[in-house]
């Protein structure tokens, strides 16, 4: 039976306001949460960027849902205090944390003020800290001189059992790659053909049999052009490829580069639609292709008839 969670988007929404959301969400029938990990909102229209580790403390203490969160390691955190954070949320609440670990954003890394390597040199840095974390969750006495730094670190608080380590990719050589290391695949939802293409590189990659996640980009309301509206204010930024998403600096930079986004290039990076039977037969398609999980991240601001349309329909008919 697939898992149909709830997106927290803390680029925008405060985490008072999430929080609130996710337990409404876990009253309406989600059953798992996915949250975003940003130092900066994409746009100054989202307006928020709250910190995922201390909102998932909460979150997990007044829900009964897990919490992952998609982290990049190696630069603005040190892969020591990523593996505490998360050894620490999974001892307290076992099974229930989990992270989906990628290469980063310079929107968010830049903060440190140490440059922005090149994807290879990322991709290496990120296999170094996946490497650096399970020794630590293994209980070993960790010293590393490479792209990161550890010296004499052992994490003394540690989970029962390994904690889940996703890969994360978008596109099929990125998906091929994270299939040699991570304990499964979370990418983000596209028209089923292109999405075909990153499952199967996936697979053929090594991860045949572990777990399919997608996070779902969706944007709902009770009618079409409230729909795109609310997506056109709040996303049109995010529509770009990943090459661009990961190399622009500012907030100020992904507003200008929506400037040129049209309400109708939103189709397909986004699913815009008013129909809750749209939507079901898109995420059907998606369940069709492997996904073990789906994540949906309603990304306008109206998010409590989503939630309550959507648990009452849409969730039932995926679970049936």
């Amino acid at each position: 039976m697939p898992l149909i969670g709830y997106h927290a988007s803390h680029e925008q929404f405060p985490p008072s306001e999430l929080l609130r959301l996710c337990q409404k969400a876990e009253g309406a029938g989600f059953q798992a949460a996915l949250n975003s990990d940003h130092f900066h909102p994409w746009t100054e229209a989202q307006g928020q960027s709250g910190f995922a580790w201390a909102f998932m403390g909460a979150a997990l203490a007044t829900t009964g849902l897990s919490f992952g969160s998609v982290t990049a390691p190696g630069q603005r955190y040190h892969p020591a205090i990523v593996a505490q954070a998360l050894g620490t949320l999974d001892e307290m609440y076992p099974g229930r944390a989990w992270m989906a670990l990628g290469s980063g954003q310079y929107l968010n890394e830049a903060i440190t003020g140490t440059g922005w390597p090149a994807k290879d040199l990322r991709n290496a840095r990120l296999k170094e800290c996946v490497d650096i974390m399970r020794a630590l969750f293994r209980g070993e006495t960790v010293t590393h001189r490479g792209l990161v730094t550890v010296e004499e670190a052992k994490l003394y608080t540690r989970p029962k059992d390994m904690p889940l380590l996703v890969g994360a990719a978008v596109t099929p050589k990125t998906a091929g790659w994270v299939a040699g290391w991570a304990d499964g695949l979370i990418t983000t939802a596209r028209p089923p053909e292109e999405l075909r293409k990153v499952v199967d590189a996936f697979r053929e990659g090594g991860g045949e049999g572990k777990p399919l996640f997608l996070k779902v980009q969706l944007s709902y309301a009770k009618d079409d052009e409230l729909a795109r509206e609310g997506a056109y204010n709040q996303w049109a930024s995010n529509i770009f490829t990943n090459s661009v998403l990961t190399d622009l600096r500012t907030p100020a930079q992904f507003q200008e580069a929506a400037n040129v986004v049209q309400p109708h290039d939103l189709d397909g990076p986004l699913r815009v639609s008013s129909s809750l039977q749209q939507h079901m037969d898109w995420l059907g398609e998606d369940l069709r292709l492997g996904f073990d999980r789906l994540y949906l991240h309603n990304v306008n601001r109206e998010q409590d008839g989503f939630i309550e349309a959507f648990g009452e329909k849409v969730i039932p008919a995926l679970t049936r």
